[in-house]
């Protein structure tokens, strides 16, 4: 049985993400200042050449999933209960026309077809066409089937976004 606290907390973060969402859909092409501190942008893994496969194929993450995130590891195991009670307003991935999924990026309101991507450090990015990891890109933290984590590479997106959890919703009845 779920708390009030627990659903008080659930109910917080939907809507802190149902608001970035929309917030990042009146971007409109206007950039904000930051105020954090200027840092120079992640550097690509060395040895970074023409796109590779991954390992993780892209039907596999194509479905209805249940969205959550956390900044602190500790909080994974709440946040993926969270993303589980998500599963009534389940986020969708779909399988795109040229063999990709399609996701949003950070900050846009439009979803668009992106690549599960993979590197010679045997990393796995899902991201649109470039080089790995692209700082639109996002890496595939970690993927068992059930549960999917990713964390963007670009910074500024990595602090306001999080570990994203996503937890997949059971089948239909």
């Amino acid at each position: 049985m779920i708390s009030s606290a627990q659903a008080r907390t659930v109910a917080n973060l939907a809507a802190a993400s149902c608001l970035a969402l929309l917030l990042g859909a009146c971007g409109g092409g206007m950039s904000l200042p930051s105020f954090s501190s200027s840092s120079p942008p992640p550097e690509a893994e060395p040895g970074t050449g023409p796109e590779m496969p991954a390992s993780i194929r892209a039907d596999e993450i194509v479905g209805r999933w249940g969205l959550a995130s956390f900044q602190n590891p500790a909080d994974r195991a709440r946040t993926e209960a969270a993303a589980r009670a998500q599963c009534k307003n389940p986020y969708v991935i779909t399988a795109g026309s040229s063999g990709g999924v399609i996701m949003h990026l950070a900050d846009q309101a439009t979803p668009q077809e992106l690549r599960l991507k993979g590197s010679p450090s045997g990393k796995n990015y899902i991201g649109p066409a470039g080089p790995t990891p692209g700082d639109q890109d996002r890496e595939i933290v970690s993927f068992d089937g059930r549960v999917l984590i990713t964390r963007f590479i670009d910074k500024d997106a990595a602090t306001r976004y999080g570990n994203m959890v996503y937890v997949r919703c059971a089948p239909r009845a």
